[in-house]
């Protein structure tokens, strides 16, 4: 087969791929182009390129995991950090995207309960516009406490991931499982240990600094 008409092919595959994602494909596609143009050495190099430009464009296309949520909630954490407030992020996702995100804002607002996890979900209920958060999932860098896990629950959250435990107050099963008793009429699945070390270091780092004041 001809060199231009596998290029040409090429370029048709490449943008049924990419299909709705136009900043994407256009720099794959120019340089599938140039290909035509040039011989030997510079064409192996481009198609190097090539390679590269659409395995990086591939990535980018897929699904976000928990780590990709789980870093979104810790750049929360790092607001706090910087307020002097407890480090602690979270978001909320709904069919692949964040509909709400906070920190602790207790110094703040001067509200015992402005943790992360509660006012991430005051927002989320005002995107959503319901109270109900039933396909919602909840990603946060700590383990939730007793407050925020009855809230969890009460919203009807699907699914809550989160960082580090809370040996001294965690409710999602370091000290009870708020979030699975068998007698509420809610239950979330839980995942626990996403990005775990980073979550606790900036936690042991805020407190440790917090010491030597």
């Amino acid at each position: 087969m001809r060199f231009d008409v596998v290029v040409h092919e090429q370029s048709l595959i490449c943008r049924r791929i990419f299909q709705g994602k136009r900043s994407l494909a256009a720099p794959v596609v120019k340089k599938l182009k140039k290909l035509q143009t040039l011989r030997g050495s510079q064409r192996t190099s481009l198609c190097n390129c090539v390679t590269l430009l659409t395995v990086v464009a591939l990535r980018m296309l897929e699904p976000p995991n928990d780590e990709y949520f789980m870093r979104e909630a810790l750049r929360q954490a790092q607001k706090a950090y910087a307020a002097d407030e407890v480090p602690v992020g979270a978001v909320v996702v709904r069919a692949g995207k964040i509909i709400a995100r906070s920190h602790n804002q207790v110094e703040l607002l001067k509200d015992a309960t402005a943790h992360a996890e509660m006012l991430a979900l005051t927002q989320a209920e005002a995107a959503v516009g319901d109270w109900r958060l039933i396909d919602c999932d909840l990603y946060v860098t700590k383990e939730p406490c007793t407050m925020c896990a009855g809230a969890l629950v009460l919203t009807r959250i699907r699914r809550v991931i989160f960082g580090c435990t809370d040996p001294v107050a965690g409710s999602a099963g370091s000290v009870i499982n708020l979030l699975q008793m068998p007698d509420f009429n809610h239950r979330c699945d839980i995942a626990s240990g996403v990005l775990q070390d980073e979550c606790a270091t900036i936690l042991q780092d805020f407190f440790r600094r917090r010491r030597d004041e």
